[in-house]
């Protein structure tokens, strides 16, 4: 068999694009986006993205060209997950709850030759063009203007939101690409499977950027894994509650291209608007942090009420308390959860559920789907290890070492930085940071990142497990455990509580949350303060901002009283 080698027949380069291009042969006619009173249907859907992409090849932007988004979950920010890179460019999705001043990082850092810009963000991308260095090539701007807006719309500043990309210096606006473009262009298939076709920023970026890159091989790995692990059906109604420029919406643009699905898009949230949609449009799937599943199950919106069909929901992007997975799955919710990178471009853990699970108590429930789980199809092999040895730790749900894996879907590295690459893959993994513990049956359980351990008294506490605890109490809303500063013992915990709102009665005191956790759990780990806040600092995709809070412990300095509270 040595004669038998890969030959064009069989080895076409992998990529993702070729989904849209089926899926407007066999759906052609069913619905692809559906967004207010617009609907498009597969075939448009692919004939606008053909479009878009022929207007960009005629203006020369192709092979090489980095092209830029700052847009929310709208049709032409779905649409352009495949006109980009059919048109050979690389896209780079920019989070739109950025400033200015970081959003001037990533250009720089990024290059891009072309940035569509949604009308909501306007203002701020031409301020943070201005920040760039004089010498810099000015990049190409596409309005990506919504005529569905609400009359009297306006931009962050205040200017009226408008169809007309005017006198700002936009190109023109993204319908004219539609419009230009010829629906019969023959998209730029790449050369190798490994042409780099993601550029994404790993979340809290400031100086210092990890541009995260990825190619085809790697896009499409993980958008056939994520189908396949969280079983999904041939053409789901899919509600884009996870922004797609979180992790490309952890593959679902191109995904739901595969199966057929339809894409209920919104510019943004909240419960009541979720629990709508779901009923307006039969929902079956949607993904979001856990911080989505704490606003469905709060009882904060209306509507908050069981549903009348399940509808299937995919959290991710911290550990969720086992307390919201209780709350949520008695509404109606089927809660699968997982765990991914930006670097992995998706989910690659996943709580693969047992049947005999089920019959379980459901607090004991909620607390095995709190777990990570176990690696997914498409990853090769996924380990918790000393960081300093390399070597595998017990398998015993407590010895603490770092997350490492390794498969297909692994970034291709981070951009313009080889000493960045290299330190997180090393010996034939990629460390990602993430501090965990491997249970005796086989599955991963997150208890930190490495940075958010706390070390006090010498022991290593997981803020994970104390706010796992902390969010059982019945008028704890959110929560997040930080270290704080102390002379005697290094560090100790800090929580910072948000209590539900209309929730009547006598707001709990600190000393009440901290006998609630004395009777929970180890005093070595109970919180030594708890300070209580309207709202705690979140990142656009739902994730607490701890770096903020942890700087907030830090000023509050150490406390006065050296009394062993253990």
């Amino acid at each position: 068999m040595d004669e038998l080698k890969p030959s064009p027949p069989n080895s076409s380069p992998l990529t993702p694009l070729g989904f849209l291009e089926r899926a407007a042969t066999v759906y052609g006619d069913c619905p692809s986006v559906i967004y207010n009173d617009t609907t498009y249907t597969w075939s448009q859907t692919h004939s606008r993205c053909l479009r878009v992409a022929s207007s960009l090849a005629s203006r020369g932007i192709g092979r090489g060209h980095v092209v830029s988004v700052v847009a929310p979950n709208v049709p032409a920010m779905y649409e352009l997950h495949f006109a980009v890179p059919m048109c050979g460019a690389v896209l780079n999705n920019i989070n739109t709850r950025l400033d200015a001043r970081t959003v001037s990082v990533l250009l720089r850092h990024g290059g891009p030759n072309l940035i569509f810009v949604d009308l909501q963000s306007r203002a701020v991308v031409l301020e943070a063009l201005s920040m760039l260095p004089r010498s810099s090539e000015r990049p190409l701007l596409v309005l990506i203007a919504d005529d569905g807006a609400d009359d009297g719309a306006a931009d962050e500043l205040g200017n009226p939101l408008t169809s007309s990309p005017g006198d700002a210096g936009f190109w023109c606006t993204y319908e004219n690409l539609v419009e230009r473009g010829n629906p019969d262009f023959q998209w730029i298939r790449p050369a190798s499977e490994w042409d780099p076709m993601i550029l994404n920023y790993t979340s809290g970026t400031t100086s210092s950027p990890k541009g995260v890159v990825h190619c085809h091989r790697g896009i499409f790995s993980i958008t056939v894994d994520s189908l396949v692990d969280w079983a999904v059906p041939k053409q789901p109604v899919y509600l884009w509650t996870l922004p797609m420029f979180h992790a490309n919406g952890w593959s679902f643009p191109w995904g739901l291209a595969a199966v057929g699905g339809t894409s209920i898009c919104l510019r943004k949230f909240d419960a009541t608007t979720i629990y709508q949609l779901i009923r307006r449009h039969g929902v079956t799937h949607m993904c979001g942090a856990p911080v989505v599943l704490n606003m469905l199950s709060s009882g904060s919106g209306a509507g908050a009420e069981p549903l009348k069909h399940p509808v299937k929901i995919l959290t991710a992007g911290a550990p969720p308390p086992a307390a919201v997975l209780f709350r949520t799955e008695s509404l109606g919710f089927e809660v699968s959860h997982g765990y991914g990178l930006t670097e992995t471009a998706g989910l690659v853990v996943s709580c693969a559920w047992k049947p005999q699970w089920n019959r379980l108590p459901a607090g004991e429930r909620a607390r095995l789907k709190a777990r990570q789980g176990v690696r997914t199809v498409v990853m090769t092999e996924v380990e918790v290890v000393d960081p300093e040895s390399g070597a595998p730790v017990r398998r015993d749900g407590s010895t603490l070492g770092e997350i490492v894996l390794r498969g297909g879907c692994v970034m291709l590295g981070y951009l313009k930085d080889p000493e960045g690459t290299a330190k997180c893959m090393r010996g034939g993994w990629f460390y990602t940071g993430d501090v965990g513990v491997m249970h005796p049956d086989g599955y991963l359980e997150i208890k930190d990142r490495s940075k958010d351990v706390i070390i006090s008294g010498g022991e290593n506490l997981s803020s994970v497990e104390v706010e796992s605890v902390l969010y059982g109490h019945p008028a704890v809303h959110e929560a997040a455990v930080v270290a704080r500063p102390d002379e005697f013992w290094g560090e100790t915990p800090c929580a910072f509580v948000s209590i539900k709102a209309n929730r009547g009665g006598q707001p709990p005191t600190e000393k009440e949350i901290v006998e609630y956790c004395r009777s929970k759990m180890p005093h070595y780990m109970v919180p030594k303060t708890v300070v209580f806040k309207e709202e705690l600092p979140k990142t656009s995709t739902g994730k607490i901002q701890k770096y903020l809070l942890r700087e907030m412990a830090k000023q509050m300095g150490s406390p006065s009283s050296r009394t062993s509270r253990m």
